[in-house]
């Protein structure tokens, strides 16, 4: 299985991160990518694979060109302010304000583009998801021209950025631009399988009114945990497209027995919409020892994960997600590979 892989993640890398009411190093950070990096190494997995330019053509099919616009300009526009930290929203629209129109001020602007508070962005978070945008569409090109699947080592992270809207570490859905990539060439019908512990709210709503790609979510119940706001069971997609969202959240404590019901009933799910394509978002957060969830699978779990999610059959791209158990994060994303990879 081939792996698509930038350094220019580094080149995001805030020092700050709201959590407990406090500012911490950041859970996403880049040291995270090391740890995948040596155990594909260890376990005999081949190079990586510079991904070289993401296609902004991809990109501007799915998510909102003014979001786009925003991002790019976002730092200049920060700095040109005269603010001397990171970026960071100090405000969000909330149910009883319209929240359609788009303020001047850039910190008017973060607060309307930014769904989650605890998300910095920096000089080189631009950069940086550009790279890791770059490595999701590789990977897809890899599957599209043959190759049973494929790695994008994403970082930063997609699967909660929506078309005009960043936050949960996440600034680009790459899961999403990859899925439409699929449909854009000709794939009747595309899944995307999210087994990050977090629910994938981004995703969901870049395809909540598209019948053609069906979203399958594995998660901590949204009563409990970030995004709270999504993903609960009787979200099931919009109007001629109910039934091509499917959510499972599940609570506090959960072991692996009953976590992997979830995905055999996705995967059960997927193949009955007739999937021709399948992009994994690949999250390892759910692990017993990461540090902001709260399920018990252990490193052995993924790989059973992956043998499952291999029964499918499918042309899969795997987009790397969450995993902040930092010295796990390498031994669990891998074993997801080659549980699918010996099935």
């Amino acid at each position: 299985m081939q792996t698509f892989f930038s350094e220019d993640h580094r080149l995001h890398f805030p020092q700050a991160e709201l959590s407990g009411g406090q500012f911490v190093t950041p859970h996403e950070r880049p040291s995270r990518m090391e740890y995948v990096l040596a155990r594909l190494r260890e376990r005999g997995f081949p190079g990586v694979t510079d991904p070289g330019a993401a296609s902004m053509a991809a990109v501007a099919r799915v998510l909102d060109g003014g979001f786009l616009g925003f991002r790019e300009t976002a730092w200049a526009d920060w700095k040109a302010a005269g603010h001397a930290g990171e970026v960071i929203a100090s405000s969000m629209p909330t149910r009883h304000q319209l929240g359609n129109r788009i303020p001047r001020c850039i910190d008017g602007r973060v607060s309307y583009y930014c769904h989650a508070a605890e998300t910095a962005s920096t000089g080189g978070t631009w950069a940086a998801a550009l790279s890791s945008m770059a490595s999701a569409q590789a990977s897809q090109r890899a599957v599209a021209q043959g190759a049973r699947a494929a790695f994008a080592l994403c970082r930063p992270p997609g699967h909660h950025a929506s078309t005009d809207q960043y936050g949960g570490c996440c600034f680009l859905n790459n899961a999403a631009v990859v899925a439409d990539m699929f449909t854009a060439q000709g794939a009747g019908r595309v899944a995307v399988l999210d087994i990050d512990f977090h629910h994938g709210n981004g995703t969901q709503q870049i395809f909540w009114g598209r019948g053609d790609v069906f979203f399958a979510s594995l998660h901590g119940d949204p009563l409990d945990m970030y995004p709270y706001f999504a993903g609960f069971a009787d979200e099931t997609g919009a109007g001629a497209c109910e039934g091509s969202t499917l959510n499972c959240p599940m609570p506090p404590g959960t072991a692996y027995p009953t976590w992997a019901e979830a995905p055999d009933h996705a995967i059960a799910r997927i193949r009955a919409f007739g999937a021709e394509a399948l992009v994994v978002s690949l999250g390892v957060d759910a692990y017993t020892d990461d540090p902001i969830s709260f399920f018990r699978l252990d490193s052995p779990d993924f790989t059973d994960c992956g043998r499952r999610i291999a029964g499918l059959g499918l042309p899969t791209v795997f987009c790397m997600e969450g995993g902040y158990a930092i010295e796990q994060v390498g031994i669990n994303t891998v074993n997801v590979l080659e549980g699918f990879q010996n099935a």
